[in-house]
């Protein structure tokens, strides 16, 4: 087991966090740990994007690459976040 640390936020999201975690049974730290775990790093998604395009033949050029990158902007402004 890793060792404990503290993350500094606002109240109002501390508060959201420990609604989430009652809601689904769980406590904070574990619905941090599947939030994090979920999420995909920039170099996580664009290397997934590459095996994709290998898997279907597609030449992972500059302006594929660019096509994804967009895609994932207008994916999460329809989920709410802020768009890279």
């Amino acid at each position: 087991m890793s060792k404990p640390t503290s993350i500094k936020t606002s109240e109002a999201v501390r508060d959201r966090l420990r609604t989430l975690a009652e809601e689904r049974g769980t406590t904070i730290t574990d619905l941090l740990e599947e939030l994090a775990g979920r999420e995909l790093t920039e170099a996580e998604r664009e290397q997934r994007a590459l095996e994709a395009a290998r898997e279907v033949g597609i030449d992972y050029t500059e302006q594929v690459q660019r096509a994804g990158q967009d895609a994932w902007e207008r994916i999460r402004a329809h989920q709410g976040g802020a768009a890279a």
